[in-house]
């Protein structure tokens, strides 16, 4: 079903064979999930007031280990729903505890195995038709290009040289973009916030081994963490790290494709265990996909790479970790985002000449903007009642 989608993208840069590669383009691809990882990530340490090792220690070992299982750029992130509430309830003085975020990835975790297991996921995931989930990928692009830009007018003159600079290196194989970016970013993260870079300098190896995120567990955190953290989540997942993922994935990368049901058992393992280790709900994703893809990564060596330094930094430096991310200024983390739901956009060009495909597919995109679990349920009826019409009459 999928397996021809937009096959023509990129494949003379799909490596012959089906091996990671670590050379410098997969360095520099390996950060370029970092507009949508960054700021959840901060959000659950300094507002929810969440242990950086409890976050950070699963999220590298997921990332590692999806790195070596998919071969592809498959991303881990963490569930934007999720966090969106957390973060802002949180903020807002509503008793959304550390615990809490724990029971949702515990109910995640344990929804999305037996959603995989089953193979209730697969059988969600054939029912939605091409123009729905393109729909959805492209809306979820201009939602990314949307956010990238909001983020880039915290510093509008700095978000445009960079974003000038990374456009003038996009095609470079020798200078990865996202390697100058960052190095960019960092030196004027240290010029804005003499501070930040202050703090970073002070950074210490601390080593220590995470807490057992289930010990703190009572009735209540499990009750607020499945019903209001979870729940709202799993229509995105499904729309989002389930379905678009593995229809950009597939187009990418042809010659290593994945299912919704791998992605479905995945996805529960990677929050059970962040529940053990008091982490945060975590998901695959078409954005952070494009994003990796963007700045050269085409293997699971950048996933690799990524978890690798994730899990030093957890294990070694947790304590330094919020100085760490503070050093990028939100424009530049912007300037990711933006270009991640750039190179997401282009399934625009594998839309076909039907008109009817083309309102379904404008329709779901439009949704989507605002929930991709909506988008899914009616671009399924709209498809659905141009499938009618087109019955012919008995």
């Amino acid at each position: 079903m999928q397996g021809d989608r937009g096959a023509s993208i990129d494949r003379a840069q799909v490596p012959a064979r089906q091996a990671n590669h670590y050379g410098r383009l997969e360095w520099a691809g390996a950060f370029g999930d970092l507009g949508t990882l960054i700021p959840f990530v901060v959000g659950y340490i300094g507002v929810v007031g969440m242990d950086p090792l409890g976050i950070l220690l699963p999220l590298g070992i997921a990332m590692l280990v999806c790195g070596v299982r998919y071969r592809t750029p498959i991303p881990v992130q963490p569930m934007k729903a999720t966090a969106a509430i957390a973060i802002t309830q949180a903020a807002s003085g509503v008793v959304v505890t550390a615990e809490a975020v724990v029971a949702a990835c515990l109910a995640t975790g344990v929804m999305w195995l037996a959603l995989g297991l089953s193979g209730l996921a697969s059988r969600l995931a054939e029912r939605v038709p091409r123009p729905v989930t393109t729909g959805i990928v492209l809306g979820l692009g201009i939602a990314f290009m949307g956010e990238g830009l909001a983020m880039m007018g915290s510093h509008a003159l700095l978000a445009a040289s960079a974003l000038a600079g990374t456009l003038a290196l996009r095609n470079n194989r020798r200078v990865p973009a996202m390697a100058v970016l960052l190095a960019f970013g960092g030196a004027c993260g240290a010029a804005l916030d003499p501070a930040a870079l202050e703090a970073l300098t002070a950074t210490q190896f601390s080593p220590r081994w995470p807490d057992f995120g289930l010990a703190g567990l009572d009735w209540h955190a499990l009750v607020v963490g499945t019903l209001f953290l979870a729940l709202p989540q799993l229509p995105l997942t499904l729309g989002n790290a389930v379905i678009a993922i593995r229809d950009e994935n597939n187009r990418l990368f042809p010659d290593r494709p994945v299912t919704a049901k791998g992605l479905a058992v995945s996805t529960g393992l990677m929050n059970l265990l962040a529940a053990v280790a008091g982490g945060m709900p975590m998901c695959h994703g078409a954005g952070g996909m494009a994003g990796h893809v963007a700045f050269g990564a085409r293997t699971g060596g950048a996933l690799v790479i990524l978890g690798c330094i994730v899990i030093v930094l957890a294990l070694g430096f947790s304590g330094s970790v919020s100085a760490l991310f503070g050093l990028f200024p939100a424009a530049i983390l912007g300037v990711v985002l933006f270009i991640a739901g750039a190179r997401l956009a282009l399934v625009v060009r594998h839309v076909g000449a039907d008109r009817a495909d083309r309102g379904v597919v404008a329709l779901t995109a439009l949704l989507a903007l605002w929930n991709v679990g909506a988008a899914c349920v009616i671009g399924l009826a709209a498809c659905a009642l141009i499938a009618r019409r087109r019955r012919p009459d008995r």
